[in-house]
């Protein structure tokens, strides 16, 4: 496990399903990292392999090492496209068997919807946790059980790892999941119209 990473506030998630093609998330991608965007997970729950390599390569190119790059689900997508972690959820790879696939050094993150799983997560290599979804979303067709700024304050007693909040977080409400605990807050529907403000608006928010 590499050492415990100091999250920014601004977790950007690209979900391709939100963009009508190629040329459309690549710069979308380019305009959150000018807007300050310095972590940014790919997310492809469609996609073959092949075009999610294709996808992610082009991706690294464009953001080299300005961006942290991490791969939803595939570890060994993330190895290919040279990416900077994977982010795995309840359904996917376990986090160990993730950790296997992706060495000591790059970063692992874990999501988790209730208590239990928080204290599970803890308990492996994980660098970071994801807790959600705090509000309503709709970037999931079959969401869990929303848990609220309550559900984060119990996520931050639970677990001294860096702890991500996720799920209908918007210009609006993201101060109030930081001051409940979270060290940084996954956006994904709130950053697709014009990326590069509403990242510089966000960043200035959870200043």
């Amino acid at each position: 496990m590499a050492l415990m990473p100091t999250l920014p506030r601004l977790y950007a998630i690209l979900d391709t399903s939100l963009f009508p093609n190629d040329v459309a998330l690549l710069a979308a991608a380019q305009d959150m990292a000018a807007g300050g965007v310095t972590l940014l997970q790919y997310r492809n729950k469609t996609g073959h392999a092949r075009q999610m390599l294709a996808q992610a390569r082009e991706l690294k190119a464009l953001l080299g090492d300005s961006v942290r790059l991490i791969m939803n689900d595939r570890a060994d997508l993330c190895l290919a496209a040279e990416f900077g972690g994977v982010h795995v959820g309840q359904d996917d790879l376990s986090p160990e068997s993730a950790r296997k696939v992706l060495g000591p050094h790059l970063w692992l993150g874990v999501s988790t919807h209730k208590p239990q799983q928080v204290i599970e997560a803890d308990r492996t290599s994980a660098e970071y946790i994801a807790i959600g979804p705090v509000f309503a979303t709709s970037s999931k067709v079959n969401p869990d059980p929303v848990i609220g700024l309550d559900g984060v304050r119990q996520a931050r007693a639970l677990t001294r790892k860096p702890l991500v909040a996720i799920g209908g977080i918007t210009r609006e409400n993201c101060r109030s999941v930081i001051d409940a605990g979270a060290d940084s807050v996954a956006v994904i529907s709130d950053l697709v119209t014009d990326p590069r403000k509403s990242a510089e608006e966000f960043l200035r928010i959870l200043r």
